[in-house]
C-alpha cells in the first residue's frame, strides 16, 4: 500500500524510500508499516514543516529469543528534512495494551509510504478490541496539557495545534460511543466531532495562517480557541474513572493475551516470508 499526496516533495519521499531500504538492510528487519505523522499528516503543516516518517519493523525470530535484548526503536540522523524513525511491533503492542493513542494513529495516518494492509487491517481490529477509552483519555489530556504548558513558554504557534487535537479528539471520543480510533488528521476530527460552525470557522482560519507562516514562528490564538481546549481537557479529567487502576484486571489481562497472540503469529508470517 502506499498513498502520496501531491503536496509532498517527491524527491524527499524517495530520499526517505532509500533510508527504509538501507535501515532494513543494516539491521536485518522488515519494515511492515511506513507512515507520515506530524503536522503533514495531522492536517496542519508550515511551509518548512520537516517530514516525520514514523515505520513499524519485525525482526527475525531467532533475534526475540536471543539472551542481548535489542533496541526496540531505530532512529536516524535528524535534521531540517528528515526526522525517520521507527518501532519494534513488540513495542508497538506493548504500548497499545497499555493505553498509547500513537500506534493507532500511525496506523491511520493518510499519508502512506509503504505498507501490508493485510498488518495494518489486523493491528486495527486488535486496538478496536482491547481498546481501553480511559487509557486513551488519559494519553491525550497528558499530550494537550504538557502542550499548552510548552505554549505559555515558548508562543510557539504547533504547541497550540498539539494541544488542540487532543482536545478535539477528546471531544469526538465523548460524543462517539464506539471503540474504533478517532480520525488522526485535525480537519476531519473537526468535521466529525460536532463543533458549532463558528468555532470550526476559527479553527479553519488558524490552520489557514498557519500554512502561511514559518514552523517555529509565534501565532496569536483566539480566547475562544483556549477556552474550547480548557472546556475539553476539564470534561475527559471529569469523565476519568479512578475506580480500577490501569494494569489492572480481566480486561487488561485478555489485552496481553491478545497482543500475545498477534506478536507471535506478525513474528511467525514474517519470519516465513523473508
Amino acid at each position: 500500500m502506499r498513498t502520496i499526496p501531491g503536496s509532498m516533495n517527491p524527491d524527499v519521499v524517495r530520499a526517505i524510500d532509500a533510508r527504509l531500504d538501507r535501515l532494513e538492510e543494516e539491521h536485518d528487519i522488515k519494515v511492515l508499516w511506513a507512515i507520515e505523522s506530524g503536522s503533514r499528516a495531522w492536517g496542519f503543516p508550515s511551509p518548512d514543516s520537516d517530514y516525520d516518517c514514523r515505520f513499524l519493523y519485525v525482526r527475525r525470530v531467532g533475534d526475540y529469543l536471543s539472551l542481548r535484548a535489542r533496541r526496540d526503536v531505530i532512529e536516524t540522523p535528524l535534521d531540517k528534512v528528515f526526522d525517520v524513525n521507527g518501532w519494534d511491533v513488540r513495542k508497538a503492542l506493548g504500548l497499545m495494551v497499555k493505553g498509547n493513542a500513537t500506534v493507532g494513529e500511525w496506523l491511520r495516518s493518510p499519508i502512506v509510504y509503504r505498507g501490508d494492509v493485510a498488518f495494518r487491517d489486523e493491528l486495527l481490529a486488535l486496538a478496536e478490541d482491547i481498546v481501553d477509552r480511559d487509557a486513551l483519555r488519559r494519553h491525550h489530556v497528558h499530550v494537550a496539557r504538557n502542550n499548552l504548558a510548552l505554549l505559555a513558554s515558548s508562543g510557539v504557534a504547533k504547541k497550540f495545534f498539539y494541544a488542540l487535537r487532543p482536545a478535539v479528539t477528546l471531544r469526538w471520543m465523548r460524543l462517539r460511543e464506539t471503540t474504533a480510533p478517532p480520525p488522526m488528521d485535525l480537519p476531519t476530527l473537526v468535521a466529525e466531532a460536532a463543533l458549532p460552525e463558528s468555532l470550526r470557522a476559527v479553527v479553519d482560519e488558524l490552520i489557514g495562517r498557519k500554512a502561511r507562516t514559518r514552523e517555529m514562528s509565534s501565532i496569536v490564538v483566539q480566547d475562544v480557541l483556549l477556552d474550547f481546549v480548557e472546556t475539553e481537557l476539564r470534561t475527559a479529567e471529569a469523565m476519568l474513572s479512578d475506580l480500577r487502576s490501569p494494569g489492572t484486571g480481566e480486561a487488561r489481562e485478555r489485552a496481553w493475551t491478545l497482543a500475545e497472540e498477534a506478536f507471535r503469529r506478525l513474528i511467525g508470517d514474517s519470519s516465513g516470508a523473508r
